[in-house]
């Protein structure tokens, strides 16, 4: 699939602006971003419910853009499920199928063979509200694999679900499309869910893509300030990398222990990378917030407040203790971009 130069205004303002994205096939990727950022009309627009102003939709080498979605190889996940409450399950996943009149025998075979591959075939005949939210969620997902689709959407597919769920869910979503090797466009405002089912990444802001990259990549080395930001936490601090020192703009410098690119206004350091080690910067620690499997220090350097991670076999400092610390890794930025 291949999204090129695709943009959409809606109520007057630009909502997508001159999107290219690549999508291979078999591969999961996610669109994540904030509220407003353009990742839902960019589906819509893949899926058919909403024509681009500007560019091209292409799938399978066949341009689809003027296509409606009855004629484009794709299904979509609705955020709201869209189940037909009424129908069983069986009913639900077999609807597109009978409304293109396919025989019955096939009908029972491939709603059969779906919900076996989704673990539903002991509420055949259950309707809708009998069903727990999970459940329903791969209602909806076996209706759209049903139509074996090019390429399956899915539109924010957790956001209904509690915490517990939502982690067991997606892992079935992960599990099954890497069984189908099915080409999957997923909608999310979760980081979490985007780094742990995608196998690429693509952060938006204000209508754009800002970096498309595997989640490992993403995390480790944000193109640019806005995506360090969004994904994971990370301290951001004015001043500079020179000779494996972060020197702050109070004057205040920090070893780094990694060696990273010199130069820019901005250092940007997650709190896992921030180290208590003897012989370091001293700081005064503000707060300290246990968080389960790691414990969270706020600290005080200089004019410069930042946070730490600190592992269960780390130290843990009181309140108005002074430590000392260190930086494992940090990254450089200039007008918002990474150098190096």
């Amino acid at each position: 699939m291949h999204l090129s130069g695709v943009a959409k205004d809606l109520g007057g303002r630009r909502i997508v602006d001159d999107l290219d994205l690549d999508v291979a096939s078999g591969e999961l990727v996610c669109l994540l971003g904030p509220s407003g950022c353009g990742k839902t009309t960019t589906l819509r627009m893949v899926a058919g419910f909403l024509s681009p102003d500007l560019g091209n939709v292409v799938i399978d080498g066949r341009d689809v853009t003027t296509l409606p979605p009855e004629r484009r190889p794709t299904a979509m996940v609705f955020q709201n499920y869209a189940l037909w409450p009424h129908m069983s399950v069986f009913d639900n996943v077999a609807f597109a199928l009978k409304l293109r009149r396919l025989p019955r025998a096939e009908i029972t075979r491939r709603v059969g063979e779906m919900l076996e591959l989704v673990g539903l075939t002991h509420h055949l005949r259950s309707r809708p509200a009998y069903i727990s939210g999970g459940e329903q969620q791969r209602v909806a997902l076996a209706r759209a694999l049903v139509q074996e689709p090019a390429v399956l959407l899915l539109d924010e597919p957790l956001s209904n679900l509690d915490a517990k769920l939502r982690v067991r869910v997606r892992e079935d979503i992960r599990d099954i499309q890497q069984r189908l090797r099915i080409t999957t466009l997923v909608v999310t405002h979760d980081q979490d869910e985007a780094l742990s089912i995608a196998d690429r990444v693509a952060v938006m802001n204000g209508g754009r893509i800002e970096q498309v990259a595997p989640p490992d990549t993403l995390y480790r080395r944000p193109a640019t300030r806005f995506v360090g930001g969004f994904v994971g936490a990370m301290n951001s601090l004015p001043g500079k990398i020179e000779n494996e020192v972060a020197l702050l703009a109070d004057g205040t410098s920090i070893a780094v222990l990694t060696p990273c690119a010199p130069g820019g206004t901005e250092i940007a350091v997650r709190p896992e990378d921030v180290v208590l080690a003897a012989g370091g910067t001293a700081a005064r620690v503000q707060r300290v917030v246990p968080r389960g499997h790691f414990t969270e220090v706020v600290l005080e350097v200089g004019e410069t407040r930042l946070r730490a991670y600190l592992g269960p076999d780390d130290p843990r400092p009181a309140p108005d203790d002074t430590a000392a610390i260190q930086f494992r890794r940090a990254l450089s930025y200039a007008d918002g971009q990474l150098i190096g």
